[in-house]
């Protein structure tokens, strides 16, 4: 799992862009991100699952747990 990769991808496919995503979050959130701030934990793969949840929200996405056959 790249968890980078798949962030970028639906960053990518819904027209946002990193600087657009620390803008939002910092609304949402009330704590101040940045783009380096984000790129950071992507790269070193430090993001929290809250973290991830919030960008997947901004992005119009759910996460769904889902049992593997």
């Amino acid at each position: 799992m790249d968890i980078r990769n798949d962030i970028k991808y639906i960053l990518s496919k819904e027209a946002l862009t990193l600087t657009s995503l620390a803008e939002l979050m910092t609304e949402k959130t009330g704590k101040k991100y940045t783009v380096n701030s984000i790129s950071g934990k992507l790269i070193r793969e430090s993001i929290t699952l809250k973290e991830a949840l919030e960008i997947l929200d901004i992005a119009g996405y759910d996460l769904v747990p889902q049992k593997r056959n």
